[in-house]
C-alpha cells in the first residue's frame, strides 16, 4: 500500500493531467462523451493501479498509454456490438480553452482541423506538437515504432498546413 503523502501527490499529478488527457482522448474517440468516459476509466485504472507506477519517466506517458489501451479494448468491444458509431467531427463537443478571444477562436479552429485528420495522425500530432512528448515517448504511448511516429507526424503537419492554406484561400 502507498504511503498517504505519496498517494496524495500521485492523485494531484493525475488531476493536473486531466486537461491534457481529455485532449488526447478526443483524438482517439472523436466524441466528447466517449472522451469523458475514457478519461474517467483511465483515471480509475491509474488510481487502482498506482502501486504499479514506478516513478520513472513521465506519469503522463504511463497514463496516456493506459488510455490508448483502454480505447483499443473499447473499439474491439464495439465491433462486436451493433449501433455504436461515432459522432461526426462537426457535431462534437467543443474543447474549452481559456485564452484571449482571438487566440481562443484560432485554437478552436485549429482543434477542429486536427480532429478532421485520421486518428493515427491526430494522436501523433497532439502528443508531439501540442503536449511536447518526444518521438520515443509518443511511440511508446501509441504502441507503434518510432519511424511510424515520424512519418505520421510529417503527414499530419503537411495535411494541417494544406488545410490552413485552403481555409486562407477561401477567405481571400
Amino acid at each position: 500500500m502507498r504511503p498517504t503523502a505519496e498517494s496524495n501527490e500521485f492523485r494531484r499529478e493525475l488531476v493536473n493531467l486531466l486537461p491534457k488527457l481529455r485532449r488526447f482522448a478526443m483524438t482517439l474517440t472523436r466524441n466528447g462523451s466517449d472522451a469523458d468516459d475514457l478519461v474517467q476509466e483511465a483515471c480509475e485504472r491509474a488510481i487502482t493501479r498506482s502501486h504499479l507506477w514506478n516513478g520513472e519517466g513521465r506519469l503522463e506517458s504511463w497514463v496516456y498509454a493506459m488510455t490508448r489501451n483502454l480505447w483499443v479494448d473499447e473499439i474491439r468491444k464495439r465491433k462486436v456490438r451493433t449501433g455504436s458509431g461515432t459522432v461526426d467531427v462537426a457535431e462534437q463537443d467543443n474543447l474549452h480553452i481559456e485564452a484571449s478571444a482571438d487566440k481562443a477562436v484560432y485554437a478552436k479552429q485549429l482543434h477542429k482541423l486536427i480532429m478532421t485528420m485520421p486518428e493515427g495522425l491526430s494522436s501523433v500530432f497532439l502528443l508531439v506538437n501540442v503536449e511536447g512528448h518526444s518521438y520515443r515517448e509518443a511511440a511508446d504511448i501509441l504502441g507503434i515504432p518510432i519511424g511510424t511516429v515520424m512519418s505520421r507526424l510529417s503527414a499530419a503537419r503537411i495535411r494541417l498546413a494544406a488545410m490552413i492554406s485552403e481555409q486562407a484561400e477561401r477567405r481571400a
